[in-house]
Formats: C-alpha cells, sequence, structure tokens
C-alpha cells in the first residue's frame, strides 16, 4: 500500500483531533493542508489565491480555540477552503461549487463549524458583534472570532461595525488578515516579541494596573495617560486607528509564523478582559504554491488547473464574454465623449474595467469595496456634467439600494449602471445569482431598466446608456459567453422603450426580455413543427416598456408568454399589470409568465440551474401547450 502524503492531516478530520497534536507538529500538518488544498481545487475550480493565504491561520485558531463551541466567521467566506477541509468535510472536498457537492462559502446549513454564511464582503465584524452580545445575554463564556481581510474592512459596513463594538463591552476578536494593504511596518521577529508581550497577561494586568492609578487623577490627567498609552504602543505596533475606535490593537504579527500565532492566539483567549481586540495578521495570497505567488491576482479565481505548472483548462470560448463585450462596448463610447468616465466596487477584472482603466487610466475609478460610495460619487459626477457608467454585479448593487434610490432616482441623475451576472451564475450560487435587478430597479420612478438578449444587443445598450441625459439608466446582462451573433461595428443608440419582433407568427406569442432570447426562438421552432405559429419578440425593456408592441401580441394571439431571467415581480409583472389595467385581459388572452422560481437555487452548472428553474426551450414549449390545453406530461426535446 502506498504510503500517504498526508499523514498527519489524515489523523485530524475534525479540530478536535487536531488538538490533540504537538505544536511542534503544527507546520507538518499545515502543508500537507495547503498542498490537499491545492489538489482539491484543481480538480473543481475556485477561489485559491485567499485560501493558501491563511492555511497556518486556519490551523492556529482551530487548534487554539474550541470550535465550534467558538465561533469562527470567515468574511466573504471564499478563503474558507481549508477550514472545510479541517472541519469534517475533507471526503467532500472535491466536490466545491458542484451541483449537490460543498458550497465555495461557509453556509450555516453545511457544517456546524459555519456559524455564519457569508459570500459578500465586510458581514464579519457585524455578526460576530452580534453573536458576542447573545452569548452575553445569554450567560455563556464561548468566544467568538471574525477574521476579515484587508480588502473587506475597506467597506463601510466593517467601520459601522467597529464603531459600535469599540463603545461595547462584549468580548469580540478581530483577525484582520492584512494580504496586500501594508498599512503596518515589516513583521519580524521583534514585531513578534512585541506582539505576544502587549497580548499577554502580565502587560494586560499592568496596563489595567495603570488605569487604577490614572483613574484617581484629575480629568485631564486621566485623559492625557490613556492617549500616552495608546499612542506609544501605536508608534510601536500600528493601530493607533483600531485603538481610537476602541480595540484592543494586537500587532502585526506574521500570519505564517506559527510560532508567532500560537502564544498570541492562546494570550487573547486565556485573558478574561472586556471589549474587543483586533489582531493585525500579515500574510501572502497564494502562500506556499509558486504558479499563484508569481501570478498578478495570486490565482484568486481559476479552473481547474495542473498542478505541477499551474496551467488552467479553459474550454476554448465560441464567442466573446459578454463582460469583455461591454468593456470594448465602453472604450468605444468613451474614446468619441470625454465625458463618460467608469466606476467600479474592488471589481475591475470581474466587469471589464481593468481594459477600460488601460485605455483611460484617467477616467476609471475603484473605489474598493464600498458599492454605496460608488453610487452616490457616480450621482456627484453626474451633477457635473459626466457620464458616469457604474459597472456593479447584480447581487452587489443590492447592498447600495437606498443610493440607488435616494441619491440617484429621486434626483433622477443621469447615472448608467452596467449590471453583470444578470440571471443565474452557476457555481457560485445564491449569493452571486442575479435574480432581483428587474423587479427592485423597475419599481424605481425616473428609471430605465433594459437586458441584452445578446452580445450585439449589449453593444447598443451600452451606445444607447451613453446617450441617454434625462434620468438614470440600466442594462443588464449575463455572466459568461455570448450566443455567437454578428457583431456591429459601433453601437447605435435604440429607441427608448421599444422592443422588437424577431420572428412573427400568429397563434402564440413569447415576449422575451434579456438572453432566454434564443430558447424562445428554440421554443419556437418546435411549436411551428407541431403547427402553432408563434411570434418571438424580444422586449428590450422592462422599464418604460413597449405599450404598442404589447398590445399588438395581445390582439393578434391567442397565448402570450412573457420570460425572463429574474424573479417574481420583474418583468411579467410588469406586462401582467399593462394588460390587467387596460382592459386587455377581458377577451380571452391566455397569459403566462415564466421567471425564476421563488426560492434560491444551490449552486450547479448555468445550465443544469436554468432547467430545474424551468426556462428551459423545453419548458417555454409545455407552457404553451398547458395554456390551449394541450395535454403534454413533460417537456420534450426542442432542438432543432
Amino acid at each position: 500500500m502506498a504510503q500517504s502524503k498526508t499523514p498527519l492531516l489524515d489523523q485530524c478530520p475534525t479540530p478536535e483531533k487536531l488538538r490533540k497534536l504537538a505544536p511542534s507538529q503544527l507546520r507538518q500538518l499545515a502543508d500537507e493542508l495547503r498542498a490537499e488544498t491545492i489538489d482539491a481545487v484543481s480538480v473543481t475550480g475556485g477561489h485559491l489565491g485567499a485560501g493558501l493565504g491563511v492555511v497556518e491561520l486556519t490551523v492556529a485558531l482551530h487548534y487554539v480555540f474550541s470550535t465550534p463551541a467558538d465561533r469562527l466567521i470567515w468574511d466573504v467566506g471564499h478563503q474558507c477552503y481549508p477550514h472545510k477541509i479541517l472541519t469534517g468535510r475533507r471526503d467532500r472536498i472535491r466536490t466545491l461549487r458542484m451541483g449537490g457537492g460543498l458550497s465555495g462559502f461557509t453556509k450555516r446549513s453545511e457544517s456546524e463549524y459555519d456559524p455564519f454564511g457569508a459570500a459578500h464582503s465586510s458581514t464579519s465584524i457585524s455578526a460576530g458583534l452580534g453573536m458576542a452580545v447573545a452569548r452575553d445575554l445569554a450567560g455563556r463564556r464561548n468566544n467568538v472570532i471574525a477574521v476579515i481581510g484587508d480588502g473587506s474592512i475597506s467597506a463601510g459596513m466593517a467601520y459601522e461595525a467597529m464603531n459600535n463594538a469599540g463603545a461595547m463591552n462584549s468580548r469580540l476578536i478581530v483577525i484582520l488578515n492584512d494580504n496586500d494593504m501594508s498599512i503596518a511596518p515589516p513583521v519580524g521577529a521583534m514585531s513578534g516579541y512585541l506582539s505576544r508581550l502587549i497580548s499577554s497577561k502580565s502587560y494586560r494586568g499592568l496596563r489595567d494596573l495603570g488605569k487604577q492609578v490614572a483613574g484617581v487623577l484629575p480629568r485631564p490627567l486621566q485623559t492625557a495617560a490613556r492617549r500616552a498609552e495608546e499612542y506609544a504602543r501605536g508608534m510601536v505596533t500600528g493601530g493607533t486607528l483600531f485603538e481610537e475606535m476602541g480595540f484592543y490593537y494586537v500587532g502585526p504579527i506574521d500570519g505564517h509564523n506559527l510560532d508567532h500565532l500560537l502564544p498570541i492566539l492562546e494570550n487573547i483567549r486565556d485573558d478574561e478582559g472586556d471589549g474587543p481586540v483586533l489582531i493585525h495578521c500579515v500574510t501572502q495570497k497564494g502562500r506556499g504554491y509558486a504558479p499563484a505567488e508569481a501570478s498578478a491576482d495570486k490565482l484568486h479565481a481559476v479552473s481547474k488547473f495542473d498542478v505541477i505548472t499551474g496551467a488552467q483548462t479553459k474550454a476554448k470560448a465560441n464567442a466573446p464574454s459578454y463582460t469583455k463585450v461591454f468593456a470594448q462596448s465602453l472604450i468605444s463610447e468613451a474614446g468619441r465623449d470625454p465625458r463618460i468616465v467608469a466606476i467600479n466596487a474592488a471589481m475591475p477584472s470581474g466587469t471589464g474595467l481593468d481594459l477600460f482603466e488601460k485605455a483611460y487610466p484617467d477616467r476609471c475609478f475603484d473605489v474598493g469595496i464600498a458599492e454605496q460610495h460608488a453610487v452616490t460619487f457616480a450621482a456627484g459626477l453626474a451633477t457635473e456634467g459626466f457620464r458616469p457608467f457604474c459597472a456593479i454585479y447584480s447581487t452587489f448593487l443590492q447592498r447600495a439600494y437606498d443610493q440607488v434610490v435616494h441619491d440617484v432616482a429621486i434626483q433622477n441623475l443621469p447615472v448608467r449602471f452596467a449590471i453583470d451576472r444578470a440571471g443565474l451564475v452557476g457555481a457560485d450560487g445564491a449569493t452571486h445569482a442575479g435574480s432581483f435587478d428587474v423587479a427592485y430597479l423597475g419599481c424605481l420612478p425616473n428609471m430605465v431598466v433594459m437586458a441584452a438578449a445578446d452580445e450585439a444587443e449589449l453593444v447598443h445598450m451600452v451606445a444607447t446608456a451613453a446617450a441617454y441625459d434625462a434620468g438614470p439608466i440600466a442594462f443588464r446582462y449575463p455572466r459568461g459567453e455570448g450566443v455567437g451573433v454578428d457583431m456591429p461595428d459601433q453601437g447605435v443608440p435604440l429607441e427608448i422603450g421599444k422592443g422588437r419582433i424577431v420572428r412573427q407568427g400568429a397563434k402564440v406569442a413569447i415576449l422575451s426580455l434579456g438572453a432566454r432570447l434564443k430558447e424562445a426562438l428554440v421554443a419556437a421552432e418546435d411549436l411551428a413543427a407541431r403547427g402553432l405559429s408563434t411570434t418571438v419578440a424580444d422586449a428590450r425593456f422592462a422599464k418604460p416598456l413597449d405599450e404598442e408592441l404589447i398590445r399588438r401580441l395581445a390582439a393578434e394571439h391567442e397565448v402570450l408568454i412573457t420570460i425572463e431571467e429574474g424573479s417574481v415581480g420583474g418583468f411579467g409583472s410588469f406586462v401582467l399589470g399593462f394588460l390587467a389595467n387596460n382592459g386587455l385581459l377581458e377577451h380571452g388572452l391566455k397569459v403566462r409568465t415564466m421567471t425564476l422560481p421563488d426560492v434560491f437555487q444551490d449552486h450547479d452548472t448555468p445550465e443544469k440551474q436554468y432547467e430545474e428553474a424551468g426556462l428551459t426551450a423545453p419548458h417555454i414549449v409545455t407552457t404553451a401547450l398547458k395554456a390551449l390545453g394541450i395535454d403534454q406530461a413533460k417537456p420534450q426535446p426542442a432542438r432543432a
């Protein structure tokens, strides 16, 4: 029998087993855990660099703290693969992000070791503080630890939480995983020594004694003494900002040095003081895997890859991605209009604006993980006559909804919202699925909402948004590749609120919004083969509706089906409301709305997700046949 490459990891299926190891064995365990993580992600794809950066920290946290009784919260959760391997899920780790397999993020329903589900950033401190207060109210004594990255801590919500935590006595441990910002002095032996010293009971006791002595002094002297101690420590170790917010700061420490991590975590664990503590760990994203360390993005997100070379296995694209089409179209429009500027919230490559930045570096703004700020920043630009394009994923734009309403829509400012990841997104699952933007934008006065049926339509919608100055305008498009249509040389602005007839028929009408148009055309072919002449229309606009087109479809057909890659309460509801309010449902018209189901769908391939959602061509055919009273037990293949 071949000898195992991971003998220590094999002995540690759970943290309880891990805690039986000697501290001297943890270095080897960490190396084995890193190798297992690399091997697993090479099979599944997913987030790699972030997990490799916290291997030692993951081992140390589970070794020192009594998880799951001690709550361990990973902000975002994309770095949690090593955590999953150590918490009873190693046997399923090669099902990551696959249908029926493990989530790529933390998930409460998946394990008791995931006390808080995440996939969007900057939530951990707020959630952790809630858990800490609940613990205190219930009279328990467990620890609550929130691990947050330097990118995530740039968001306003993290500072709101720290501000609240600093004003309370609840013990909360926040670990700042600093792998990029370099907000502290270099980490070395002296820094590690000082961090161990100030995290120790003896130092904390001396500090408390000093506070008691200062407490009998006049108030000005009390204040001076407190500030002197805080700033003295701040000069030595950094962290004055966190001290001012009410946190006891420890660090910076080398997040890969277990000899530093273990005693500091043990000191904080064993300290019985009140109030929040922030431990500043400096780590390296992609640590211990040469291809990741050498990559500009540290192999943040990868497809399947070769472990030896790091080369990723990617299927050859048959058409350009929607993201790239958007970026190239915006670059083209910006070349003709110096007022066009682009904004993203820490997702330059994800939104394609890294390409725009190369072309126009002075007109591209990455504001960090701060979607609320991004929207109001864009509003400010719009007030001064610029034409801002705010490129934010559908689910991330949810985080800035108040700003969309209050700072943009009410003031009727011409901010352009480029909404990537519309519809279902596959392996990232419900946390990243763009299900709700049509509904949550379509209900706002002054808002124009478009959806691209294909990559050529996206080019025209970018041009439409660039030319539109009457108020806010949004256009949505899916993740992944286009459908392979011929591309225009230049975008042409569309007439606002006007759709198009793509195929003319007489019996059934399919009115599609967005990228289900291709499925609608396949369904029309199937229905025509059954003797049911079918019209297919591309609505283009969810708001304003093309009322003339809808009236025509209602008058000339027996069945009208709407289909969209969005939730209930969106385009189909808008159409139904128009039909009802204009008496168009009173003469026998049969209307059916096809939307995403009213559930949060789990991760799978997009194809399987849309099959599960009932939004494929066979489902459209079945919907039409049922509306006409034609019996069909279940969808049949309908490929031309």
